[in-house]
């Protein structure tokens, strides 16, 4: 879908600039950016080797784990409807933990298996449980320590100081995080899916 969209405003701007008499100057700017989208993604190798070899020594290290392990009582009350010996659970955890630590890479294979092992608790296949929801606004909000890849596009654009936007990024993950986990808690809660959830069940 996204090639689509892409293709629509490069079309519209070649259309646009041909319309108005500026279609060289639509081909100049296309031809700048592309240098500058190389240049960027060439300056994006090296910190971003930096840091996702930082955040595998805190794989390797155990660091992650332990941030699990503190997380741990945190998710079982989060996940009540989920089993906290289940395979499930150890997933969701690794996941969280490995998002907060900015290990994108790891993050993803254990959110996966998370909800692998979440649809085989799941009786009703075709419908979400309330314990996937909240795996997902979980995820998508993300409370992140070290924001890697941020502090390598900001370098990599030349920002004086890159990491200036850990601060804020703990701030606004917390609170998109708090957010997530309110609107969750609270939708299900309310009657409207409450009923389509017992229908789902009696299908």
């Amino acid at each position: 879908m996204i090639n689509f969209v892409w293709a629509g405003l490069l079309l519209i701007g070649f259309i646009v600039g041909a319309a108005t008499g500026n279609l060289e100057a639509v081909t100049d700017a296309a031809i700048s950016n592309a240098e500058t989208g190389v240049s960027i993604a060439l300056g994006l190798i090296g910190i971003m080797t930096l840091w996702l070899g930082m955040m595998k020594i805190a794989e390797d290290s155990g660091l992650v784990q332990k941030l699990a392990n503190l997380i741990k009582p945190v998710t079982t009350r989060l996940f009540s409807d989920v089993p906290a010996d289940h395979p499930a659970m150890g997933a969701i955890v690794m996941n969280i933990a490995a998002n907060i630590l900015g290990l994108g890479n790891a993050a993803t294979p254990l959110g996966l298996k998370a909800m692998k092992e979440l649809q085989e608790l799941n009786e009703q296949k075709d419908t979400a449980t309330d314990a996937m929801v909240m795996f997902l606004a979980i995820n998508t909000s993300s409370v992140t320590l070290v924001p890697a890849s941020t502090i390598a596009i900001l370098s990599a654009a030349g920002a004086t100081n890159p990491t200036d936007i850990i601060g804020p990024t703990i701030i606004a993950t917390v609170v998109s995080t708090t957010v997530a986990i309110i609107a969750t808690k609270m939708m299900q809660k309310m009657p409207k899916y409450q009923i389509q959830h017992e229908q789902s069940k009696n299908v």
